[in-house]
């Protein structure tokens, strides 16, 4: 049977993940992303979703936990007004974005990468005794999933009274579209999932690279 593993401590990637059928296991990456962005000096929204996706994905893999499964990353970054927006994470950032992002838009971008740490043909060399046919590929993918996410105007009220949830501290961009939120968004041009915060049709594109398809990971108690 093959395993997931989401390298992310996100409620909302995990329901995601649930309410699709997919199997998976939750194991949760020690990254520094300030420290990862300096490293690299990216800035790019688009590449900084990736970059910290990738971080998280193969911090995980290189874990003892993760060896057999594959792991899966996942980062989010918001772009507006050609900015870059992570998390707020206080009430005053959140109060200035979302007074900006009123009545108009911005685009999140979602990174994902997967880490195969099966054991490959090369592994099964090295272990002459092994009996199993090797099901790994080495894969170590990664795509962008982005949506435009139109805003709703926001009255100061709204804004206040949102914020005052702590919901928005934590999340790119100061919104969710799972939650709360998305009374606040008119609609989104794009994968909807993105804005969550994991695609599932770009978890089905990367699988592909190592072999897996989408339905093997379904979890038939789920059905």
């Amino acid at each position: 049977m093959t395993r997931l593993i989401l390298a992310s401590q996100s409620p909302a990637r995990t329901k995601l993940l649930t309410e699709a059928g997919i199997r998976h296991d939750v194991l949760v990456s020690d990254v520094d992303e300030d420290a990862v962005q300096a490293k690299y000096g990216v800035t790019d929204a688009h590449d900084t979703a990736l970059l910290l996706a990738r971080a998280k994905a193969e911090a995980v893999a290189a874990l003892p936990e993760a060896e057999g499964a594959l792991v899966i990353g996942c980062d989010s970054v918001f772009e507006f007004d050609g900015e870059s927006h992570g998390k707020p994470y206080t009430a005053e950032v959140a109060r200035e974005r979302m007074l900006r992002m009123s009545g108009s838009q911005g685009v999140l971008h979602t990174g994902h990468w997967l880490v195969d740490c099966r054991d490959t043909a090369a592994d099964a060399d090295e272990d002459a005794a092994g009996d199993e046919t090797p099901e790994g590929t080495g894969a170590t993918v990664g795509a962008v999933s982005s949506a435009e996410v139109h805003f709703a105007r926001m009255s100061s009220n709204d804004i206040d009274a949102y914020i005052a949830t702590g919901e928005p501290l934590h999340c790119a961009g100061s919104f969710t579209i799972d939650g709360l939120g998305g009374a606040f968004i008119r609609k989104v041009d794009g994968d909807p999932h993105a804005v969550v915060g994991l695609s599932i049709s770009t978890l089905r594109d990367l699988l592909v690279h190592a072999n897996v398809g989408i339905t093997e990971l379904w979890d038939a108690n789920s059905q």
